[in-house]
């Protein structure tokens, strides 16, 4: 299965290609750099094909388990000050090129605020990324009262953010929260001491399989 998002991109790549296979079958053999054109084309096609598919998981159906938002590798969790959780952890995912850059929602809530911010442009493994990177941060409220959020960063190849959250949705779990286009980062933010923490620093992590924590 295919992502929508990739549409935007498969689509004229694909025309692209189409046409400059005609143009070299249809002009002199002489034309030997429009091969090289067309291999290139099909090669960034091939990779699109790759970086755009969405697998069709099923979801963990355990109501209290807060799940992975994204595919990807957890490469920080630290104590911060949030301005909607308050004292919380926020546990960061990197997300490299060769991974889902789909993202849900990880545990049936509402949408308290979305909100976009301009930025840089830094390596998504770089952790100034989280407050200085073009990102998008989403407050949800768990049907507990608690509060937590979900931070969508771009890196330095992803320059473009899709999110679906709008305020005062209802939302479930492994509804699509959004989209990155190439590498980035997701970071969640939950309140410390309210919410148990199940994976690591070095843990590999799946959206909609994994188990981030729950909370207490």
């Amino acid at each position: 299965m295919i992502a929508k998002e990739g549409k935007i991109i498969l689509i004229p790549t694909s025309l692209i290609l189409i046409i400059g296979v005609v143009a070299y079958f249809s002009l002199d053999s002489s034309f030997t750099w429009l091969q090289y054109v067309n291999y290139s084309v099909l090669s960034f096609l091939l990779f699109s094909l790759y970086f755009f598919r969405e697998p069709n998981r099923e979801i963990i159906d355990v109501s209290n388990q807060m799940l992975s938002p994204a595919d990807g590798k957890v490469v920080q969790i630290i104590d911060i000050e949030d301005s909607e959780v308050g004292s919380a952890e926020q546990i960061s995912i990197f997300l490299s090129v060769f991974n889902i850059h789909s993202q849900y929602v990880p545990i049936d809530s509402k949408v308290i605020s979305s909100e976009y911010f301009p930025g840089k442009y830094l390596m998504a493994f770089n952790h100034k990324a989280s407050d200085k990177n073009e990102r998008t941060n989403i407050a949800f409220e768990f049907k507990s009262g608690e509060k937590y959020r979900v931070k969508q960063i771009a890196g330095f190849i992803a320059r473009r953010i899709l999110n679906y959250m709008k305020p005062n949705q209802k939302v479930v779990k492994g509804e699509r929260l959004g989209f990155i286009r190439f590498g980035s980062r997701v970071d969640i933010v939950v309140p410390k001491g309210k919410f148990k923490i199940n994976v690591k620093v070095g843990q590999k992590v799946k959206a909609n399989l994994t188990s981030i924590g729950e909370f207490v």
